[in-house]
């Protein structure tokens, strides 16, 4: 019996032609599932922020800040196996499939390891870039210290995401996530509010989460290659396999460097909101909840996108690409415009919920309405990242991305005068120029499976 939800597609099924339906059910569970993910981070802003101490909002927004560039930066170890998996299910070549979640499990627990015995340099040159208070700073390091002991199993887990997501599992990724993070929300309660460990207890009850999720995504994994029979084993030749090895280090390279140009930038706005002192940090901090909490549900549409284009180019089947673009962007473009009136009309009651300091309420309400523009401005570049990522189209990604950071900082530069209004302009200039950079490349993708021989739906 698969350990997955009933109704999911089979290991390695024929491409299926592509309907609305189909992008939709694939979908909703990567949405529910990002949207607990943003629950997770207003939980933990909302029992910080609940403590009277604005300094220890800062803390949880630059400790997450931080994991941000250690994380995100190591995101090709989910971004890259969802392409490579994809593509593997669409060309039918089960050991790939295999090869293409060992290879980057593997490194996501080297990488691991070494981040949490590099853990000193790094924290030292994190607060040596940061400009936040001593009180800021000093919470922080304290979460930086709990959290780093949980940096192998994250970055495995990631590897074990992308696969559920290139096998199209994505109701059995909402269950794991489900997990995740409701245990993560209720170890927050328990080690922040009854135990007062203050941030400290965030990073706990992260790590002690995130070790349950990868033993759980571990055992589905292993049920679900064996569902059909199949070992888990594959020849070592195979999984060393000097091409594909070299394909995933250079996707996966392009993407790192994509992202963590893209973590630049937010740590740059956070970093440019902390120099205006803690009342704005806090203020842009719970302001950032809105913008995560849009980005991860319209993320759903994205990582649709990713693995049906994934499926559609490993089959050669450009009218099944076409369609998987068309569909997620009806239904990705309808839920941007609803995130939009959502946050215009509850804004300023969520924003008093997070927090009972009024000088940060006060300024979070200043700078909400950028906060409500933010889901209509974005949803283009993360359609595009999705449809670029499944066709691991990695070095149009890389240069778009650098472009767009490019674009960013000379936008920040030129309405800098205008304080935390410019930053936020600035950050929606970031959105745009990463979709219009995208774009650029987007006609030659469509003409690179043109040229190729091609399977009729």
């Amino acid at each position: 019996m698969i350990p997955s939800f009933p109704g999911e597609l089979p290991l390695m099924p024929e491409v299926l032609p592509i309907t609305r339906h189909k992008v939709f059910l694939i979908a909703w569970p990567i949405i529910l599932s990002n949207l607990s993910t943003p629950l997770l981070g207003l939980v933990d802003t909302a029992v910080i922020g609940n403590l009277g101490d604005p300094a220890l909002i800062g803390a949880i927004a630059i400790g997450g800040m931080i994991f941000s560039f250690l994380y995100w930066g190591f995101g090709f170890l989910r971004m890259g196996t969802t392409g490579l998996v994809a593509q593997a299910r669409g060309a039918g070549d089960m050991e790939e499939v295999k090869a293409s979640l060992y290879r980057p499990f593997l490194a996501g627990l080297v990488i691991g390891v070494l981040l949490y015995l590099l853990q000193l340099p790094l924290v030292a040159l994190a607060f040596e870039l940061i400009d936040g208070s001593t009180a800021v700073e000093s919470a922080a390091q304290s979460y930086f210290g709990i959290r780093i002991l949980g940096a192998p199993i994250s970055l495995a887990h990631l590897a074990i995401v992308g696969y559920l997501v290139g096998q199209q599992m994505t109701r059995t990724l909402l269950g794991i996530q489900l997990l995740l993070n409701g245990t993560n929300i209720l170890l927050d309660f328990i080690f922040v509010l009854g135990l007062g460990w203050g941030v400290a207890g965030v990073a706990a009850a992260t790590v002690i989460a995130e070790l349950f999720a990868i033993s759980v995504g571990t055992w589905v994994v292993i049920r679900n290659i064996r569902s059909n029979g199949a070992s888990m084993r594959i020849p070592f030749t195979r999984l060393m396999d000097i091409s594909a090895l070299k394909r995933m280090l250079i996707v996966n390279r392009d993407i790192m460097i994509r992202t963590l140009c893209l973590i630049f930038a937010f740590a740059f706005f956070t970093n440019q909101g902390a120099s205006k002192g803690d009342i704005i940090l806090a203020a842009n901090a719970i302001l950032m909840q809105f913008v995560s909490f849009s980005a991860f549900f319209l993320d759903g549409y994205a990582l649709a996108a990713e693995t049906l284009v994934g499926q559609a180019v490993g089959a050669r089947n450009r009218n099944a690409l076409r369609q998987s673009i068309r569909y997620a962007t009806g239904l990705a473009l309808t839920t941007s415009v609803g995130l939009s009136l959502v946050f215009a009309l509850t804004g300023i009651p969520v924003i008093n919920l997070l927090t009972n300091v009024i000088a940060v309420r006060e300024a979070a309400v200043v700078f909400l309405p950028w906060a409500v523009a933010a889901p209509v401005v974005s949803i283009w570049c993360y359609l595009l990242d999705g449809i670029f990522i499944g066709a691991t189209r990695s070095i149009e990604m890389r240069n778009a991305m650098i472009a767009s950071l490019v674009l960013f900082l000379a936008a920040w530069y030129l309405l800098s005068g205008l304080g935390n209004h410019g930053l936020w302009a600035a950050l929606m200039v970031y959105f745009i120029a990463r979709a219009v950079c995208l774009y650029w490349y987007f006609p030659a993708l469509v003409r690179s499976l043109d040229q190729d021989p091609v399977k009729t739906p």
